[in-house]
């Protein structure tokens, strides 16, 4: 999808670009303008002069298609349509990408965008041209999904594609390149929006796809648009630094050039000067609080040599001719990248004192940094399906793939680009030796999950280099983490787990688990979890009405229950913070409600406690009154107050250890007050009570429990769980009754569950 196409037929919008002040450096031109106009001419001599082969008759009819199908349309730069996926199909030239690949590339908008079909495509150009069309080509617009689900999904789609063909994501890439070099035509807000979604989505697939020459032009123009000032304060900086840096580079590779011709090098490494992004000064000038000074890679030396063996050599007489820096030196040879990144890295200091960084590598490791991926296609034949390491360089598209299913979230895929994509990461070792790579920020639990499903699962401590450590400790590159595990029957994560994962693997093997092994305390806990926020919102739905009036989003989140929902609920499945604006709406909509500021207090049940409600102090009816937490007095209960300052009447019960510690204290006891229920037949007032359930431990004591509560109409507000010693189970529940006839009845109920032995008012 062209990201700033135009309607059809719709005229040119003047947008003004964006201006810097004029005391401000002023924007330069070369990555805000497309880089030359493309026309059908210029790709077919592209084509002619490369060295690779191609289906030219089938390139030029797709071309004859797309212009045909896009005629009359205008980019918002005023343009004619065709000129996106020519642009698009030329970059994905320049990545060596195949003919069906260049073909998909011009038609990649024909079917979102006019009256063509993918039977069309297919009849005409194949099945493969066909497919990664469809794959490019966005959902249409789901009544039921959100804007940004909307989007998520499309990023799915996208993403199911890619697993099949990672030919699709490169020319969805190409296409946001395009986009990005022409977004000044945009507006304002929108231009924002896309380098958003640019900067969290798009560049950190082509950081993990290796294609750096994409991401680094896209980090750039993303964070133009997001940050402008700072980014031409940062190019205006390095262009007065340019010829320092210039020449000092020079000085550097002709003595570098001269010391290898010394050493008989032949054929002699190429060496080149490497120019540090904008953004990647940015990140360590404002993210890291450094001064430009500070960033001992913003020089930079690349020496590409024949083979492994010489990039070793060159790094010995590197280090002879200059000072290396301590802990400066990174070998991505032995220990590659997880996008296949592979190269000698370390910072010296030579006779100026200007510390500079230089990279080693092979012309093979070369291509693979700058093409990624897509040099399969510019050096090889395509994806060669035999190759771990290929394998290794998509296997994270399966695992959000199979994590979001898990998740039934369509916006997980997106936080899990974000946060298992990031271009920062660490690396730690198992005391075996054996590397782990995870993204900054993570933590042991990470590193746990990562080993293995059941490392995880059973684990029940963590060492960083021999020193124990908490489960939310995050990991620092070179550590070595021992994973303490058990081998306790039952043994599994906590839910505090999911909120201290960072990587989205870690969180779907965790869900995964209370999806499978929880499903009864899912349950209970999900329950529980809809009750709180329809309280907390002054929602009562009818038992009888809830499934009917959460049908939609059952459906949306694959649930054909309302335990299922529930259970999602439970384990994190479904996320009660992005289906309640809707549920709120749905509810005043179906149920006539009043809104927020028309709500009174008769109208809220369970009603908060009030004087009314059935308490006379000292003779007088209408004193303010509220009921201690630390024993909860119900109606029938013997009860004292207290008098406090400033807050009413506190009421307590006769044997709360609170009044049987204070009432004789000197100072205290003439604060005691008589106090009684006022004997009343309304019980529109309900009081929070705590109970304590012993039982024997068994697989659906909780489901039980919530639903015996459930079918009583009886509140629960929040719940908790333990193991005993003795392997009992305790359950703690708090819940909403009109007085201690209701309780009592509420007790005898549950005394009557399978397996419970005892149940006790909290705090007798």
């Amino acid at each position: 999808m062209d990201f700033n196409g135009a309607e059809k037929g719709e005229k040119e919008k003047k947008i003004p670009v964006l201006e810097p002040a004029d005391d401000k450096p002023k924007e330069n031109d070369y990555i805000f303008e497309p880089k030359g106009d493309v026309t059908i001419d210029a790709l077919i001599q592209k084509i002619i002069d490369g060295e690779k082969q191609y289906d030219l008759e089938k390139i030029v009819a797709a071309y004859e298609l797309a212009e045909k199908y896009h005629r009359g349309q205008k980019r918002e730069s005023g343009e004619p349509y065709i000129s996106h996926p020519l642009s698009v199909a030329y970059i994905l030239l320049e990545l060596g990408m195949d003919t069906d690949t260049i073909c998909a590339a011009l038609l990649h908008d024909v079917v979102e965008d006019t009256e063509c079909t993918l039977e069309e495509l297919r009849k005409k150009f194949g099945s493969d041209v066909a497919m990664l069309v469809n794959g490019v080509t966005k959902l249409r617009k789901v009544e039921i999904f959100t804007k940004e689900e909307q989007k998520a999904e499309n990023i799915r789609k996208i993403l199911l594609a890619m697993s099949e063909d990672i030919r699709v994501i490169i020319i969805k890439l190409s296409d946001r390149l395009h986009n990005m070099r022409t977004l000044k035509y945009c507006r304002e807000e929108k231009r924002r929006t896309i380098a958003h979604e640019t900067m969290n989505i798009y560049a950190p697939i082509a950081h993990r796809l290796g294609i750096s020459s994409i991401k680094d032009e896209l980090e750039d123009l993303a964070f133009f648009y997001l940050d402008p000032f700072a980014y031409m304060e940062i190019d205006e900086q390095m262009k007065l630094r340019r010829d320092d840096r210039e020449n000092f580079v020079a000085k550097i590779k002709e003595r570098i050039s001269k010391r290898l011709e010394q050493e008989n090098f032949k054929p002699l490494p190429q060496i080149e000067g490497r120019v540090k992004s904008n953004y990647g000064i940015y990140k360590k000038v404002y993210r890291d609080g450094k001064d430009i000074d500070q960033i001992y890679d913003r020089y930079a030396v690349r020496i590409i040599v024949s083979t492994i063996p010489e990039c070793y050599n060159v790094l010995g007489i590197i280090h002879d001719m200059f000072r290396p820096i301590p802990n400066r030196f990174k070998d991505y040879i032995s220990t590659p990248k997880p996008n296949m990144y592979q190269s000698l890295h370390t910072t010296v200091i030579g006779r100026e004192g200007i510390p500079f960084e230089v990279q080693i590598r092979t012309w093979e490791m070369h291509r693979m940094a700058e093409y990624g991926i897509a040099a399969h296609w510019k050096y090889k034949e395509g994806i060669n399906s035999s190759s771990s390491k290929d394998d290794n360089r998509i296997a994270w598209v399966r695992q959000i793939i199979e994590s979001q299913q898990e998740s039934n979230d369509v916006e997980e895929i997106v936080r899990a680009i974000k946060n298992d994509l990031a271009p920062e990461d660490v690396f730690a070792f198992t005391p075996k030796g054996d590397m782990i790579t995870l993204p900054k920020g993570a933590t042991v639990i990470d590193f746990a999950y990562a080993i293995h499903t059941e490392v995880g699962h059973r684990m029940c401590g963590a060492k960083a280099d021999k020193k124990m450590v908490s489960y939310d400790y995050q990991i620092k590159t070179g550590e070595i983490i021992e994973i303490l595990t058990t081998s306790i029957e039952g043994h599994g994560p906590g839910r505090s787990w999911l909120n201290i994962a960072k990587t989205n693997e870690a969180k779907s093997k965790i869900r995964s688990w209370f999806k499978k092994e929880r499903r009864e305390e899912n349950i209970f806990e999900g329950r529980n979890a809809l009750d709180r926020e329809f309280r907390k919102n002054n929602m009562r739905v009818p038992e009888e009405d809830l499934e009917e009036f959460l049908k939609l989003d059952m459906r949306k989140h694959n649930c054909d229950t309302l335990d299922d929902f529930f259970a999602a609920i439970g384990y994190g499945g479904v996320q009660l913070s992005k289906v309640m604006q809707r549920l709120k709406a749905e509810y005043a909509k179906k149920y006539d409600v009043k809104t927020q500021h028309e709500i009174t207090q008769e109208d809220i049940k369970p009603a908060s406690v009030k004087n009314s409600s059935g308490i006379i102090v000292d003779g007088v009816e209408d004193c303010v009154v509220k009921f201690a937490q630390c024993c909860n007095p119900l109606p029938g209960d013997e009860v004292i107050g207290f008098i406090t300052r400033g807050h009413g009447v506190s009421i307590h019960k006769r044997d709360c250890a609170n009044y049987l510690n204070q009432k004789d204290v000197p100072g205290q006891a003439e604060r005691w007050i008589e106090v009684k229920w006022q004997q009343s037949k309304d019980d529109s007032t309900y009081f929070k009570t705590t109970l304590d359930i012993i039982a024997v431990d068994r697989i659906g004591l909780l489901a039980d429990v919530s639903s015996m509560l459930a079918m009583i109409n009886i509140y629960i507000y929040e719940s908790s769980s333990r193991e005993l010693k003795n392997g009992n189970a305790i359950l703690s529940i708090t819940i909403s009754v009109a007085g201690m006839e209701q309780l009592n009845n509420v007790i005898s109920k549950i005394k009557k569950i399978r397996n419970v032995i005892s149940v006790e008012r909290s705090g007798k």
